[in-house]
């Protein structure tokens, strides 16, 4: 992440505020929930962080334990299936999202979130915001670490379906034990091809 994208949090901080990134992961997949992180890193921070989605799973997870350990706050949000299939996916990110912004314990001036405009706050909010702002970037690797913690669990319990390995996303493995199992409770019976099964 260069210098002039780090520009995002740095006005802020320059005058004396704190920043909030928000983000989510596994807006994509068919099963398991919606996981949004809120992080509020420390003014001026410089750690190494890029989107989530180009780091492997153990990069991921030392930089998760580095943000955990040098951060200001981190707060979780967590919409489950089905409340994905009751709202859609577009209003299940908000929901996820707000609820990652009042777990924080410490107050904050500005959240810069990925994509999605949060009512309530003083918002500013960017496409692809993981790739330009440090803050956004951080959540997106606490997020994905900790719904792939809870995809693992799930495997435990859902066996056939892989989601060690998929967490959730549809693979072609994924599919075959969709057509031969049927799907699970933790599936999202909205999105397809979930809904041409049941």
């Amino acid at each position: 992440m260069g210098a002039e994208e780090k520009g995002l949090e740095a006005s802020y901080w320059q005058k004396g505020l704190l920043v909030a990134g928000v983000d989510e992961v596994g807006r994509g997949a068919v099963a398991g929930p919606l996981v949004a992180c809120a992080v509020i890193l420390k003014p001026f921070c410089n750690l190494p962080l890029k989107d989530s989605k180009k780091l492997s799973k153990k990069r991921r997870k030392e930089l998760s334990g580095l943000i955990r350990d040098s951060c200001v706050s981190i707060g979780i949000g967590v919409v489950d299936s089905a409340l994905i299939d009751s709202v859609g996916i577009s209003r299940a990110n908000i929901i996820a999202m707000k609820r990652a912004l009042e777990d924080l314990k410490t107050e904050f001036d500005v959240v810069i979130s990925d994509y999605f405009s949060i009512d309530g706050y003083r918002c500013v909010s960017f496409a692809k915001a993981d790739e330009k702002s440090l803050c956004c970037a951080a959540s997106s690797i606490v997020a994905k670490t900790f719904r792939d913690e809870i995809m693992s669990h799930f495997d435990k319990v859902f066996k056939p379906y892989g989601f060690e390995k998929n967490v959730g996303y549809l693979t072609r493995s994924h599919l075959k034990a969709l057509k031969e199992f049927g799907p699970c409770e933790i599936h999202r019976f909205s999105f397809s091809p979930l809904k041409d099964l049941v």
